[in-house]
């Protein structure tokens, strides 16, 4: 008599692998890179969009509405309605002379304590890098800078703790 043959009978079972050590090797490598990473600090720096109105401006009230052209071999100081130019800082060794250009608009807020606003008009072929000085030039006080006080509305004086912090970009096209 024949005999069955063995491997018909025999029913192979598939082991399934333990995933659970993997699992938790895999979420402690996790916890560790999260741990140890640097997170990157992002800075800002506020600029406003250009408002137009079609209110003439008040009679007796003469804006400042200064501006800033920036080009790659110097910067033009402009103010007033229409824009006239007040002052040009030519570059010195292909460097912007932002020491001269602090200096100037020191001298400008002297004489407009409440002026925070600047408009920037920068050519699209100034690097990054140099725009950035620019602006921090323009907004901040350095501190062998002289004081500035205004007076409040309680008749107190206040601290003027920027130079023209309100930045607005006049060339930008949506």
């Amino acid at each position: 008599m024949l005999r069955k043959p063995s491997r018909k009978n025999y029913k192979y079972e598939f082991k399934r692998p333990n995933l659970i050590p993997i699992l938790d090797a895999v979420f402690i490598f996790i916890f560790f890179l999260l741990l140890s990473a640097n997170f990157l600090n992002v800075y800002e720096i506020n600029s406003n969009v250009p408002t137009v109105s079609s209110a003439p401006p008040p009679k007796n009230a003469k804006p400042l509405n200064l501006g800033l052209k920036i080009e790659n071999n110097r910067i033009k100081i402009y103010t007033g309605v229409p824009w006239k130019l007040l002052k040009t800082i030519n570059n010195r060794d292909r460097k912007y002379n932002l020491n001269l250009l602090h200096d100037y608009l020191i001298a400008v807020k002297k004489k407009n304590l409440g002026e925070r606003t600047i408009t920037l008009e920068p050519r699209d072929t100034v690097e990054y890098e140099n725009l950035v000085k620019i602006m921090d030039t323009v907004r901040i006080f350095k501190t062998t800078d002289p004081s500035f006080y205004i007076k409040t509305k309680d008749g107190m004086d206040q601290k003027v703790e920027a130079l023209f912090d309100d930045i607005i970009f006049g060339n930008i096209k949506s």
